[in-house]
């Protein structure tokens, strides 16, 4: 069921934006276009000043890491052995292919119109690199300075432009991007006091990897039908 209000912003983004949406998907009541990081800073002004958007407020920003996307490694019906250890294994892991194409780190927008009442998502994958860049957006909507410090904390995404992109959840020391899917479970480095030298120090992880099964779907023996039948009858 579409909505005419969506369809009236659909249209309006594809007569003022042109090729640069590369594509448009409505879902649950929302639009999400997905634009070329060479677009993004052009398409983030016009959608912030462009009449029919005024799109003034950014409420989320956020990174997503698309390694090993889509691919069925979590059974439900029966246990297996390689789902969640993939999380622990890091040469397990790091084996893994990247997203095709390139396409493995996205940086995803959460925009809302205040004076029209609208919501907009807007996506732009990453460039192909490492650290993997894109223009940060805090000359359009300043509220993402934090937002963009906290992606790059948490997936290592580089925002080119940003004035001050340091961590912002985890410590100074910390090493590597704990969100990203090829990091380890049981993480790199582990924290400690070291009453000898007085002050807290930093060490490889002591803990030992472990396989973790997926949970599987059971057979729950209190609802069958003959039991179902059993507690309906002791009742009549």
């Amino acid at each position: 069921m579409t909505s005419p209000v969506l369809d009236a912003l659909e249209a309006r983004l594809q007569e003022a934006l042109g090729d640069r949406v590369e594509s448009i998907a409505s879902a649950r009541g929302e639009l999400t276009i997905e634009v070329g990081r060479e677009n993004l800073l052009d398409v983030c002004q016009v959608l912030r000043d462009g009449d029919g958007f005024r799109f003034e407020m950014l409420m989320d920003l956020c990174g997503v890491d698309y390694l090993d996307y889509g691919r069925a490694e979590w059974m439900t019906e029966s246990a297996t052995g390689s789902g969640f250890s993939r999380g622990v294994n890091r040469q397990q892991s790091n084996g893994s292919e990247p997203a095709a194409d390139g396409r493995r780190f996205a940086v995803v927008y959460h925009l809302l119109s205040i004076s029209l009442n609208r919501r907009l998502r807007l996506r732009t994958f990453a460039a192909d690199s490492e650290p993997p860049m894109v223009d940060s957006v805090v000359g359009i909507w300043p509220s993402a300075n934090w937002f963009e410090r906290e992606a790059f904390d948490l997936f290592g995404i580089l925002f080119v432009g940003h004035p001050d992109l340091r961590r912002l959840l985890t410590d100074y020391g910390f090493i590597g991007h704990p969100f990203r899917r090829d990091f380890p479970l049981i993480g790199n480095v582990e924290v400690r006091y070291d009453p000898e030298k007085g002050r807290v120090i930093y060490q490889p992880v002591s803990i030992e990897p472990r396989t973790l099964v997926a949970r599987v779907i059971r057979e729950d023996t209190r609802r069958e039908p003959e039991a179902e039948q059993g507690e309906t009858g002791g009742h009549g």
